[in-house]
């Protein structure tokens, strides 16, 4: 094996340009997937660590009749926080937030929102809240950007907002903007206007109750409780991840094409490697080599262009990784757009596993594209291959 290494290397390099053209174009094809994956990659965990940090923590529970698609289910999914979590509540650990449907009157129009009620002093939550621990002749309240955008508001505006309480009465209030927060997470910022959580109970008439209840620690064991169902982090990232996998999918199209188009050049070179050199195929049958020597001397030479296009490929694609993950890659889009957790400007990260994975496919992929046209060796007359012809 040592030996066919070796006389492999020395027939690379001696076919010159031929070999050079190979190794660079699959280099192309090694750098371009670990890019493009890593930008997957990248946005998954950008999405997790934004929702994490923003709204989901580590777990929440929701009401039963909760449904985050249906508006309408707002008006039943609310009940009493239950007393079992009151300590985790009170260490910080627990963050309740009740909501419901409301009315915005900004500059005259009428706009539907979703007011939520949240504590002032949680630190759980990434949200500004404690923006709205503020005396004001209204009631504070926070926004996200693209719901200031959308909105046409800024921080010192009053707005009429109108809701409607748990004996379906219909009220008004003002509120005044205290602060405007920018996020990549569309779910706390799109149409939604954040307010303290006992104004909220006080204005619907719920004393001490939630819609949803944060918390912290994932790695507690918890199971669902009376009315509340436990959400995991799992089941709430679900959506991302398979978002994730659907464009994986349609990524794996483009990789696929670009693998071909490389070793597409390396299966022509082989067949005509095969070809040209019958002699030298014929003398080393003729001087002890086996046919399957040979057939393993051919596959090691197609094996060794993923080798070498792995080498060329790190002189220029790790610098070039390393300026991608640094500079990223601007989408000019905002996450209010699609509707899930996704920034501006994606960065990509690349793991030892995802490399390592790319190299052996690439590597797995050559090894038997040039084992395939090596296989008619085995069929050659070594008195026709001394000649130069085929059997």
């Amino acid at each position: 094996m040592k030996l066919a290494i070796k006389l492999a290397f020395k027939n690379l390099i001696g076919a010159g340009l031929r070999t050079w053209l190979n190794v660079i174009v699959l280099s192309f094809s090694f750098v371009i997937i670990i890019a493009v994956k890593g930008i997957l990659v990248g946005w998954d965990r950008q999405a997790k660590n934004d929702m994490t940090e923003w709204e989901i923590g580590g777990g929440q529970y929701w009401h039963e009749d909760y449904d985050p698609y249906d508006a309408f289910t707002l008006e039943e999914s609310h009940a009493p926080v239950p007393g079992e979590f009151t300590p985790e509540i009170e260490q910080g650990d627990m963050v309740p937030v009740l909501m419901t449907r409301g009315t915005i009157y900004p500059q005259g129009r009428m706009q539907s929102i979703l007011i939520k009620g949240i504590d002032p002093e949680q630190t759980l939550l990434k949200l500004p809240t404690n923006k709205l621990d503020t005396a004001v002749a209204a009631i504070p309240a926070v926004i996200g950007s693209n719901m200031a955008k959308t909105k046409k508001l800024e921080i010192g505006d009053y707005i009429t907002m109108r809701w409607r309480d748990a004996n379906g009465t219909f009220d008004a209030a003002d509120i005044f903007i205290t602060g405007i927060f920018t996020t990549n997470v569309p779910t706390v910022d799109v149409s939604q206007v954040w307010i303290p959580l006992d104004s909220l109970q006080s204005m619907l008439l719920m004393p001490g109750e939630a819609t949803t209840l944060t918390f912290r620690n994932r790695e507690k064991a918890r199971q669902d409780t009376g009315e509340w169902k436990l959400m995991t982090f799992d089941e709430l990232v679900s959506d991302i991840e398979e978002m994730i996998k659907t464009k994986s999918v349609g990524q794996s199209i483009f990789y696929i094409i670009l693998l071909i188009l490389a070793l597409l050049a390396i299966f022509d070179t082989q067949v005509l490697s095969i070809f040209r050199r019958q002699k030298e195929i014929g003398t080393y049958i003729a001087l002890g080599y086996t046919r399957r020597g040979v057939v393993g001397l051919f596959t090691v030479e197609g094996a060794m262009h993923a080798i070498l296009a792995a080498l060329v490929g790190a002189v220029y694609g790790i610098p070039f990784l390393i300026w991608f993950a640094n500079k990223g890659i601007s989408l000019g889009v905002s996450s209010a757009d699609y509707g899930f957790a996704m920034a501006e400007t994606m960065y990509p990260a690349y793991s030892l596993g995802l490399i390592a994975g790319t190299t052996i496919l690439v590597l797995v992929a050559t090894t038997i594209v040039s084992y395939w046209p090596s296989r008619k060796i085995a069929k050659m007359n070594p008195t026709e291959a001394l000649r130069g012809k085929l059997q």
